[in-house]
């Protein structure tokens, strides 16, 4: 009998809906999408402004494919249940136009969707399929096509202008823009100085102080100017006097004032509890809270989204669908969490009404906001079954949505404003105090601060106890169970007019702080509130520009490279209509009309190509070439003195010595010289430029003549030299003496020496399930994976490490090159650290561990190296002259039964020995040559006789893991290579 044929993205999901579904279904995961544009061409259609996008199976699916085909055309029913936004609509429709031909009923092909994976969910869309929303499929289609129009028409003009490889995105770089824009605030940015006056008064001699901040003089504020707004509105500081003059002056009056109680103001404050989580506000608490970047976050959330294994209950889905902009919660949900509130705390905590929270305007309100998809599944229950990761993530998204529906917090605020009375002038002093006088939906954050207070009392005391008794260890104690240290600031009993005795005042000098960097959740929040991406695309967005190494992390700051800086302020200068914000989150506001019906897709199309094309074309013909940046600097060479220039290289810019050059001699003929001096100058002037000259011959009696003109610049010397070679020599030619100094130029570039930026390195997470990534050994090389990949479903997301865009500074040795003399240097390659000359180009040397074995096959020396997966290997120096290789290390020592010239070491389970190599019984086979080689290592006849020799030298050695792999380097993993769950 036919069976009915779910299909959803991941395994995870599809195991936790075949438990729900029963025996009559079979659940089977596309692993995501299936079908996509092509990598090696653009994929849309262009030349009639139809946009229609060429899609083909994605590489590596096709089996996938075939299998859903073969399933659908024996099934009854198909469903399709990617998850409900936009793209999981997309996966639905590319599913659909791939099975259709292999159902035999058409209409049999249903989409159904549930924002929670419970079985009354599940249960229910079952009963209310639909067909796929072709509005919906637009907008994602739509965003895809607009992708690919900007990245692969911009990214051939950066290969061009800056680097080959680098890529550009039509919101990535918007974001990218934001991070460059605010370390350009950062650099330009002048601090101001200010001065706040604290004052320390009590009500008497023996009674509580409280500390009183100067506000103003005589009923007007005081404020320091802080320059203008981005309106060219004037800002200012409150409660702040200018410089050190103003200060003393009016601490002087106030030393002789007189301070009384002017008026007392109580009030009662009110704190609302907040809305249950959007996708971003979870991903700011997350970073702030329990310090989860936005990938991490969205990891573990996706795993709690799909369903944990909990017991006797079996698979369940702990929270709603993640990707959401809406504060909504069902009614249902609403009326749970309620009757556990009311329950758990009593009315009193338990608002009349239900609360209700408003949504941002353009939020897709057929969403509910991240909610427990049980309010009975507290997570201090669960704990045994979660991770501590998954524990914390859904602590935080539990409480968030049952604190929505308590009542606010209370607090009595006290309001003192003070005068101080010296002369004919009166000094405003005012302070505030405010005592929780309910928690209402505080409860748990009041529970959890008792907590902690409880824990570092304990920790206090016990420290106290190991201290030697001093004045030092008693401030400690008291610091530590002080109420100042608390939340609430405790004012003593004040009534109006009551006098005040000082006790001390605190000038305190401040200066103004630029503005901080970004990080991950800031940036978010940044994104959210100019309307740029979509909750599903924020953490795609963030990883994208640190994957391409346009934004380095450095204590937890967004910090722009050099290559970030150079290509945003390139295409924010020739593309500045695309890559606006305000445009941006336009184009966003206009998916959203695509997704409701009321916008056709190819007329957002077009009228973002009317624009893109006009700026495209100007680009092309405008854009600095950074490849052939040469700009004069003030500094100059170490070696020769001549002034440098600035350059831009593989790794971004540096600075080379004005007399470097690549150039070829030229040789000047008599013919040319004699017919028109000046076009040979002109000629000279143009092709070595600012380079130091040499010009030589041979005299009439053959011997070599050399003439060095210092500044080709300079016509005159360069003239006088060479109307005196062509008079007397001949065969003159003109070469430039180049001079090699350079040195990188660090001020453009992450301070990677700075606090926080060696610190201990960030682990890495799974994008699918939030685990901890492991480093693993393949056949090509180390590789980050899931350590999910043998679990029931099996998780087998896995990242590659590449090579580092900035490298590390190198350091210089005391020890010269034996070839050329110059000191070596410590650099950071692709495999790890090594030693090489400081005069590369020119001097090649690297310094290679040597065995004091000949090469048997040529006499040259053998060195030990690594392969690109770590192994170690031995190899002649000579290479690729001579190809001799071995996994044994050499020995010095001749075989006493074959005298052969060397024996192998070999360490096994059983020992280490000492092996001749031509036992081949006892060594490892080795796989069979290719190439020229191969026939003559096969021919057993011209083999050395076989030897039986082998020698116990010690006990077996410890198997030592490769250096590379003992910490992985975070600035290595780079993009996914295959993410399925």
């Amino acid at each position: 009998m036919a069976k009915n044929l779910v299909i959803v993205e991941s395994p995870a999901k599809a195991k936790t809906i075949g438990k729900y579904l029963g025996s009559d279904y079979v659940v089977e995961a596309s692993i995501g999408h299936i079908m996509d544009l092509p990598k090696n061409d653009i994929g849309v259609e262009l030349k009639h402004r139809t946009f229609e996008p060429t899609l083909i199976v994605s590489p590596g699916k096709e089996k996938v494919v075939d299998r859903l085909k073969k399933l659908a055309a024996k099934s009854d029913a198909v469903f399709l249940a990617p998850d409900p936004d936009r793209e999981g609509e997309a996966i639905a429709a590319h599913l659909k136009f791939q099975l259709l031909p292999s159902v035999k009923d058409k209409s049999k092909v249903r989409r159904v969707t549930f924002n929670e994976i419970t079985k009354k969910a599940v249960k229910a869309a079952f009963e209310h399929t639909r067909d796929v929303d072709e509005n919906l499929v637009d907008a994602q289609q739509t965003r895809r096509v607009l992708d690919r129009l900007v990245g692969y028409q911009i990214s051939p003009l950066l290969w061009d202008k800056v680097k080959r490889g680098l890529s550009a995105g039509r919101v990535q770089t918007v974001a990218l823009r934001l991070i460059v824009e605010r370390e350009a605030e950062i650099n330009a940015f002048r601090p101001v100085e200010y001065w706040n006056i604290d004052a320390a008064l009590s009500p008497g001699k023996g009674e509580t102080e409280f500390t009183a901040r100067m506000v103003g003089v005589n009923g007007e504020p005081i404020r320091v100017s802080n320059g203008v707004d981005a309106d060219g509105k004037e800002q200012f500081l409150a409660n702040s006097l200018p410089d050190k003059a103003a200060i003393d002056e009016v601490i002087g009056q106030l030393e002789k004032a007189t301070w009384r109680v002017r008026s007392i103001e109580k009030r009662e404050r009110r704190q609302n509890p907040k809305a249950p989580f959007t996708t971003s506000q979870l991903q700011q608490q997350a970073a702030g809270r329990l310090g989860f970047n936005v990938r991490r976050t969205m990891g573990v959330a996706q795993r709690l989204y799909e369903g944990i294994e909990l017991g006797s209950e079996g698979t369940v889905g702990l929270i709603t669908y993640m990707r959401t902009d809406s504060t909504r919660i069902s009614p249902d949900a609403v009326a749970e969490i309620r009757e556990w509130v009311g329950k758990k705390f009593g009315d009193k905590y338990l608002p009349e009404t239900a609360n209700t929270y408003k949504s941002k305007k353009d939020a897709q309100e057929a969403h509910e906001a991240i909610r427990p998809t049980s309010i009975a599944l507290v997570p201090d229950q669960i704990r045994r079954y979660l991770s501590d990761e998954q524990y914390r993530l859904y602590k935080l998204i539990w409480e968030r949505a049952v604190t929505s529906q308590m009542t606010p917090a209370v607090f009595d605020q006290t309001t003192v404003d003070i005068e101080a009375k010296a002369g004919k002038t009166a000094y405003d002093f005012r302070t505030t105090g405010s005592i929780l006088k309910f928690d209402g939906f505080l409860r748990f954050e009041e529970e959890t601060k008792k907590a902690k207070a409880d824990r570092d009392a304990k920790a206090a005391a016990e420290e106290a106890k190991q201290r030697a008794q001093s004045a030092d260890s008693e401030a400690d104690e008291k610091d530590s169970t002080s109420e100042e240290s608390s939340a609430d600031r405790r004012l003593p009993d004040l009534t109006a007019e009551q006098a005040l005795a000082l006790s001390k005042l605190d000038p305190q000098q401040k200066f103004t702080q630029p503005p901080p960097r970004f990080n991950e959740a800031s940036l978010v929040k940044a994104l959210e509130e100019k309307g740029i991406g979509r909750p599903s695309t924020y953490a795609s967005i963030i990883n994208t520009i640190q994957e391409r190494d346009y934004v380095k992390k450095i204590s937890q700051k967004l910090v722009p490279t050099e290559m970030g800086t150079v290509v945003t302020t390139l295409l924010v200068k020739n593309f500045p209509y695309i890559f606006e914000t305000g445009y941006t989150a336009q184009l966003e506001s206009e998916l959203d009309a695509v997704e409701e019906g009321t916008e056709k897709w190819t007329d957002l199309l077009k009228g973002f190509y009317g624009h893109f094309e006009k700026e495209l074309k100007v680009a092309e013909q405008n854009m600095e070439d950074i490849k052939a940046m040469e700009v004069e600097t003030d500094q100059i060479c170490e070696k020769c003195g001549a002034p440098l220039y600035l350059k831009w290289g593989k790794f971004g810019s540096f600075y080379s010595c004005a007399n470097f050059s690549n150039e070829k001699p030229m040789a000047i003929s008599a013919a040319a010289w004699k017919k028109s001096e000046k076009d040979v100058l002109k000629k000279l002037g143009a092709r070595f430029h600012h380079a130091e000259l040499r010009i030589s011959g041979t005299d009439p009696e053959g011997a070599l003549r050399v003439v060095e003109v210092k500044d080709s610049k300079d016509r005159k010397e360069l003239d006088a030299a060479l109307r005196l070679a062509m008079t007397e020599w001949k065969k003159v030619s003109v070469e430039p003496h180049s001079c090699d100094f350079t040195k990188e130029n660090f001020a453009a570039k992450p301070d990677l020496a700075s606090p926080g930026s060696a610190e201990e390195q960030e682990e890495e997470f799974c994008d699918n399930c939030g685990r901890v990534m492991v480093l693993r050994n393949g056949p090509w090389g180390p590789f980050m994976a899931c350590p999910g990949y043998n679990d029931d479903p099996p998780c087998k997301t896995i990242r590659k490490l590449t090579h580092k865009v900035q490298t590390k500074p190198p350091v210089q040795l005391d020890e010269p090159c034996p070839k050329c003399g110059k000191p070596l240097l410590q650099r950071d390659g692709q495999y790890g650290e090594f030693i090489a000359c400081s005069g590369y180009p020119k001097c090649k040397y690297v310094k290679q561990e040597l065995l004091d074995v000949p090469c048997p096959k040529c006499g040259g020396e053998i060195a030990v190296r690594k392969n690109r997966r770590g192994d170690t290997f031995y190899g002649c120096t000579r290479y690729p002259k001579c190809d001799f290789t071995s996994n044994q290390k050499l020995v010095n020592q001749t075989c006493p039964k074959c005298e052969s010239a060397y024996l192998v070491e070999l360490s096994n389970d059983k020992g280490t020995y000492l092996v001749c190599p031509n036992n081949r019984e006892k060594l490892p086979k080795r796989r069979p040559r290719k190439g020229k080689g191969a026939a003559a290592e096969a021919d057993e006849s011209k083999l050395p006789p076989e030897c039986g020799y082998e020698k116990k030298i010690g006990p077996p050695k410890p198997k030592e893991e490769p250096a590379e792999l003992k910490k992985p380097d975070p600035d290595k993993t780079r993009p996914v290579v295959e993410a399925v769950a």
